[in-house]
């Protein structure tokens, strides 16, 4: 089992990297977001790895940080999601927004990583919603501060609004998702939820 790669970025492709480590040039199939794919040919990178074997094919799956590996091998565990369509998920999506997307329920954000349809999108959500929650890894409020500090929006809508902002919309299109809720003193999950509703 190979754990991590540490060597020159000697080639880029489509989906791929080679990693040239002493001499031996190791193909990784990576995120097109992740550092080491946007790193410059010729500099040194470190790629944790994820080895898949199957009857007819041997390949690696590369990523920036352990973060990714760990997401990475929570999407291929969900069923009818393969290694090919978990890449393409996090070339989709930062670690962050594909968290808060799962947490959220917003299957809508989730059908915009290619191959990714509406079912598959649901058994993602249904799948690993609790195992991001419980894991401790994903804070869906852990927004910036300066989205919310002197805000004269109530708490829970302006936590709201932020966590909308980093899921992909505009401030505006937030704001204006949650001006139509008139119910006072709802959790921020719960005007997040309504808020995607209506931005569906």
């Amino acid at each position: 089992m190979i754990g991590f790669l540490r060597g020159i970025l000697a080639e880029k492709g489509d989906g791929y990297i080679i990693v040239d480590v002493n001499g031996v040039g190791y193909q990784v199939n990576v995120p097109a977001n992740t550092r080491a794919y946007l790193s410059a040919e010729g500099h040194e990178v470190l790629v944790h790895t994820a080895m898949i074997v199957r009857e007819d094919d041997m390949s690696l799956f590369g990523f920036s940080g352990k973060g990714e590996l760990d997401a990475f091998r929570k999407l291929i565990g969900v069923s009818g999601v393969g290694p090919k369509a978990a890449i393409a998920i996090l070339s989709a999506f930062t670690l962050d927004q594909l968290k808060q997307a799962i947490i959220f329920e917003d299957y809508k954000s989730l059908q915009r990583a290619n191959g990714i349809g509406k079912k598959t999108a649901e058994r993602i959500v249904l799948e690993l919603k609790d195992k991001f929650t419980s894991d401790g890894t994903a804070d869906p409020f852990a927004v910036a501060g300066s989205d919310v500090a002197g805000s004269e929006i109530p708490g829970g809508r302006a936590e709201a609004i932020s966590a909308l902002v980093a899921l992909g919309y505009s401030r505006g299109e937030a704001t204006s998702a949650l001006a139509g809720i008139t119910e006072p003193d709802l959790s921020t999950e719960e005007y997040i939820k309504r808020a995607l509703k209506s931005l569906f």
